[in-house]
């Protein structure tokens, strides 16, 4: 039974599909908050995105010397990573004149480009192969658009700095800038991206008939059967998982840093030694996080899987071992039991 259409002459909707929309979008915060913490999780050790990282300092350090002139910048490493950018002027503070940045798995965009491919996969009415080929333009618009920002920082900078020279002060408004699109800039940027993208290919009206279907076109259930290959990365998920216990308890450059900073917490001691230890630390229950994460994410799509009806909307059901009894098969003729006289005359009655 579908739902009764309750729109208007004039081509609005009524609050009735505006509320059928909201439900129909409801999971979308639960989908972005999965996602969130998904990242966060794969995140937490330093320099987890370093290719990327590399890729967007070595981009930025080329359009800043070629912008603002050669010698702008110089690029250099961070935490054995080619991602350290130095900003180079006479009026920048410092006995050096230079400004270091960092370009940390934060700084890559690939948050953002996360956080706007869920939204749009997340979107009903629109077939897989246009939601696959817009995530790959927004990802590329939102990779343009961050590589725009941190170009930005160099003028900010330098305009500070110039008004007042080798003061840490003239920095700041470099970094107001830096926390108000890292802060909230770009996720207001994401949603208009989505919003424009949604209604300008008819995402709202193509939405507002997939809410009137009484069936759903999609659901996860657990897997029912498991073949060799599943069995195989179900039990990679598991050394995964043994390889992050191991790398907290066995590693001995953790258990070092985990031993310096006990010491450093009892004598209450600040030094640059029980902050490498820190540091240390932090990487190790990082990556164990982080692998975690991984193998969670592979033992869960392994023992879940999405279904589809079929065109006449019937959901397929799962695999029975069926047992077929030998006396009903065809083709085969069954022995009858008992004495030729009490046969025939039961087969007379």
């Amino acid at each position: 039974m579908a739902y009764q259409t309750t729109t208007r002459p004039d081509g609005d909707m009524s609050w009735k599909e505006v509320g059928e929309l909201g439900l129909r979008y409801g999971r979308i915060p639960l989908a972005l908050l999965f996602v969130e913490a998904l990242y966060w999780f794969l995140t937490i050790p330093s320099d987890t995105l370093a290719p990327i990282q590399v890729t967007e300092a070595w981009l930025w350090n080329e359009m800043t010397n070629f912008i603002f002139g050669e010698g702008s910048s110089v690029i250099s490493h961070h935490n054995g990573w080619l991602t350290r950018i130095d900003f180079v002027h006479t009026s920048f503070p410092g006995p050096y004149n230079s400004v270091g940045l960092y370009v940390s798995d934060e700084c890559a965009g690939v948050h953002e480009m996360i956080f706007i491919s869920t939204l749009v996969l997340m979107t009903d009415g629109m077939s897989q192969r246009f939601k696959l080929k817009s995530v790959a333009v927004m990802c590329g618009i939102v990779y343009v658009l961050n590589l725009m920002r941190l170009v930005a920082f160099y003028p900010i900078a330098l305009e500070g700095c110039l008004a007042n020279p080798d003061q840490q002060a003239c920095l700041a408004d470099m970094w107001t800038f830096h926390e108000t699109v890292y802060e909230w800039a770009f996720l207001v940027v994401l949603v208009l991206m989505w919003m424009v993208w949604f209604f300008k290919f008819g995402g709202h009206k193509e939405t507002l008939e997939a809410a009137k279907e009484t069936k759903e076109s999609w659901r996860i259930t657990r897997r029912t059967t498991y073949s060799a290959k599943h069995w195989a990365i179900l039990g990679f998920g598991a050394l995964i998982i043994i390889l992050a216990y191991s790398n907290v308890s066995t590693n001995v450059e953790a258990i070092e840093a985990k031993e310096t900073l006990e010491m450093c917490e009892f004598a209450n001691l600040i030094s640059a030694e029980c902050g490498n230890a820190q540091k240390r630390w932090d990487d190790a229950i990082g990556y164990a996080w982080s692998l975690s994460a991984i193998a969670l994410v592979m033992v869960g799509s392994t023992a879940l899987v999405i279904q589809r009806p079929d065109e006449f909307g019937n959901w397929p059901e799962p695999r029975r071992v069926e047992t077929v009894e030998p006396a009903k098969e065809k083709g085969h003729h069954v022995k009858k039991t008992g004495s030729w006289n009490k046969r025939g005359k039961n087969e007379e009655e």
